[in-house]
């Protein structure tokens, strides 16, 4: 098993190539679509390098695979599909935040709210392989109603990409404010988690550093334990939701949940052009944010 993890700075996202290279097969997770808000621009910069990097290794992509409906960047999934293939993977729990945001986008009948954008559909338990790795799904909800964590072994070790979930031992875990979230919810999940070996490797899809510390992709199970602000050993779990709660109050909307939401329960497919060729995302006034429930 080798994992190598790619940092887009701007949105401090890990995007990571999971391989069997003796196979010469990998899977991605959480692939990143450059998107510049100022000018609605897009760019696949940061999935060139990522597609560049698989091909001079001569890996076959298998699964193209997001861990949830992401609210903080632009999904390069279709994008990684047209360069390399592969196959789409997504939590079978996005129709709930397909039906809740085709609601707050007002989308109109003929946005589907069934998954079907997605070519595999998964639910704890469900398992892909990946040459002789074991790809197992994990529901991880509470940040999102969708989120999926997914274990990967082989007979050398097990890693777990938990996306959201949590983040390094200095930053905490996610927050749970968004439509269909909730604390009580997270805590159960993150304990599902916790509950690994404690050796086991776990891939974050975000790093915010204190100062002083680089970005870095991994921590484990036992730093986690040890050390997570928000969920180390002792916490419980009324504490854990009085603390999310109370700080998530404080938290602004991420600069990019508009356009970001609205294309990645779309499998990242990014909204067809219309009349004058011309692609156009749509934004909710006065809809997200504290008064969002």
């Amino acid at each position: 098993m080798q994992v190598h993890s790619f940092l887009h700075n701007d949105t401090e996202t890990f995007s990571h190539v999971l391989a069997d290279a003796d196979a010469g097969v990998c899977a991605i997770i959480d692939p990143v679509l450059d998107f510049d808000a100022k000018s609605g621009r897009t760019s696949t910069e940061s999935v060139d390098t990522v597609t560049d990097f698989v091909k001079d290794k001569g890996w076959t992509l298998k699964y193209i695979i997001d861990t949830h409906a992401h609210a903080d960047h632009v999904s390069g999934a279709i994008a990684l599909k047209d360069a390399l293939g592969g196959e789409l993977v997504m939590g079978k729990y996005i129709t709930e935040v397909q039906t809740i945001f085709k609601e707050i986008y007002n989308f109109d009948s003929s946005f589907r709210t069934d998954a079907s954008q997605f070519d595999i559909l998964t639910e704890e338990g469900s398992t892909l392989m990946l040459g002789k790795i074991e790809i197992r799904a994990m529901h991880v909800p509470g940040h999102t109603p969708a989120d999926m964590a997914y274990v990967a072994t082989d007979t050398d070790k097990q890693v777990i990409f938990v996306g959201d979930t949590l983040f390094a031992p200095d930053v905490g875990t996610a927050r749970c404010d968004f439509p269909g979230g909730d604390a009580a919810t997270l805590y159960q999940s993150i304990h599902k988690i916790l509950a690994l070996d404690e050796d086991t490797m776990i891939y974050l899809c975000h790093d915010y550093p204190s100062e002083g510390r680089k970005h870095c992709p991994t921590t484990t199970v036992r730093a986690q334990k040890q050390g997570n602000i928000h969920v180390k050993d002792g916490i419980n779990e009324a504490e854990f939701v009085e603390m999310r709660e109370r700080r998530d109050a404080t938290l602004a909307m991420p600069r990019l949940i508009i356009p970001s939401v609205q294309i990645n329960i779309d499998a990242g497919a990014l909204p067809e052009p219309e009349d004058n060729g011309t692609r156009y995302l749509k934004v909710p006034i006065n809809v997200l944010g504290v008064t969002a429930h």
